[in-house]
């Protein structure tokens, strides 16, 4: 007896693995509060993870524990934030909203233009200038993962209320068709 496996598109993975862990979601311990906070800390957190070279997973646990979330919930908005690719198709408007916010003029000179043997003879200006260019995006990012945190939190919240109002009716039909 030969098992045949099916092939699924790429659409239908994204799918049924934004369902599988909207189902965690739902299913994380704490209240509605806790889960939606954990969620929305992780989501918005996961917007600064490129700007930062991914160094904000060291407060990452710390943030949410002080903070008073769910750390599996925010463990699930930080997969989903990845799932989506927001982070990668936000950069170039984080660059310009960091310009907004801190209009101050970086400088601007191309990496190219340093050499990696400046680098091993011990000029280290190429980590200033990248640092200087990358503090816009990161500004920019801090923006949107606070936006998108802030969204987040209420959606997710709604959707809690919602998913255990519809377990709570179903728990009572289920009662109900017993007793008779």
């Amino acid at each position: 007896m030969t098992t045949k496996s099916r092939k699924y598109n790429i659409f239908h993975k994204f799918y049924r693995k934004i369902k599988l862990n909207m189902i965690k979601l739902f299913r994380s311990p704490g209240g509605a509060r806790k889960v939606s906070l954990g969620f929305a800390l992780g989501f918005g957190l996961e917007m600064i993870v490129i700007s930062t070279g991914s160094l904000v997973y060291l407060i990452f646990y710390p943030t949410v524990r002080l903070a008073g979330g769910s750390l599996p919930a925010a463990i699930i908005g930080n997969v989903i934030g990845k799932l989506t690719f927001l982070p990668i198709v936000l950069l170039p408007f984080a660059k310009k909203i960091g310009e907004w916010f801190f209009p101050k003029k970086m400088v601007d000179i191309p990496v190219q233009e340093h050499a990696w043997r400046n680098l091993l003879s011990g000029d280290f200006t190429i980590f200033k200038h990248l640092l200087q260019g990358g503090l816009h995006v990161l500004i920019g990012m801090s923006v949107f993962g606070l936006v998108l945190g802030v969204i987040s939190f209420f959606v997710v919240r709604f959707l809690y209320n919602q998913r255990k109002r519809h377990r709570l009716a179903k728990r009572q039909n289920a009662t109900a068709v017993k007793s008779l």
